[in-house]
């Protein structure tokens, strides 16, 4: 199977699947982009040598272009057997939790890997780590960071986050774009609260996140929707891009001034709208 394509790339909608559920992996799949099995917080101690051989045994009959696995953190008792249970899967890609150096992040090479800051420690690294050679995917943790802060709290009276969380999302996305990995947006752990999902996805889309990840088949569609452009905006890009045909520099267009940079912008639009 080719496996050279990266989970992020399928869309902006990834589902974890605790690892100790192979009944729920191919499902997980079919209802998201990309699907992350999950070794660490989702499978209690007792369960982890289980989780490992089921996420290995289904590797073989998955889409492992659209499959990443959280494996244990470094320093935990799993994360070494996780990694050399992996390695006959070297383009299969792996999320690092708590990730606070580049050197932790390519420790897991070849595997592409998506780092996961959930640590004031991690956010402040984050520029280092996103420059780690197989970095493919930057993303925060809103839950374990709070806790690491010693937080009580992680929203603000208006329902958008604190100034701390909103502080650490900012240098995520920063950080990824400035190197190159996908910037992933964090979890929503209240699964009924569409509202707020649907909020903090449109706000990470409008200032550039790649994806972001749920924890329940529900929150899928609304993050897609989320992501998805309005029908208005598909069309005034398309418009906008097939008007920059026939002109090859600075243009007006509908009483604004068009250059390369909001060329760019409407063939983001374009590709989301397409996906």
């Amino acid at each position: 199977m080719d496996t050279a394509a990266c989970p992020l790339d399928h869309g902006p909608a990834l589902l974890f699947c605790p690892g100790n559920r192979p009944d729920r992996f191919a499902k997980a799949l079919a209802a998201a982009d990309a699907v992350i099995l999950d070794l660490e917080d989702a499978v209690g101690p007792d369960d982890k040598d289980g989780a490992r051989d089921s996420v290995v045994a289904a590797l073989a009959e998955l889409d492992r272009t659209r499959v990443v696995v959280r494996v244990n953190a470094p320093g935990a008792p799993a994360h070494d057997g996780d990694v050399a249970a992996l390695a006959a899967y070297p383009d299969l890609t792996l999320m690092l939790p708590m990730a606070t150096s580049a050197a932790a992040v390519e420790a897991l090479a070849p595997h592409p890997v998506i780092a996961l800051c959930e640590t004031a420690h991690g956010v402040l690294e984050a520029p280092s780590i996103a420059r780690a050679s197989n970095c493919v995917g930057l993303m925060w943790g809103s839950e374990d960071l709070l806790a690491d802060l010693g937080g009580r709290t992680g929203r603000a009276a208006g329902g958008g986050y604190g100034p701390a969380l909103t502080e650490a999302r900012t240098r995520i996305l920063y950080a990824a774009r400035a190197a190159g990995p996908a910037p992933v947006d964090t979890v929503l752990t209240d699964i009924a609260d569409t509202d707020t999902l649907l909020a903090d996805t449109v706000d990470a889309a409008d200032g550039g996140f790649a994806a972001k990840v749920c924890i329940h088949p529900s929150q899928v569609e609304v993050v897609r929707r989320g992501f998805r452009p309005g029908e208005a905006e598909t069309e005034h890009a398309r418009a906008l891009l097939a008007e920059a045909e026939r002109h090859p520099g600075v243009f007006r267009f509908g009483g604004e001034m068009i250059d390369a940079p909001v060329l760019a912008r409407a063939r983001a639009t374009l590709r989301l709208a397409e996906a």
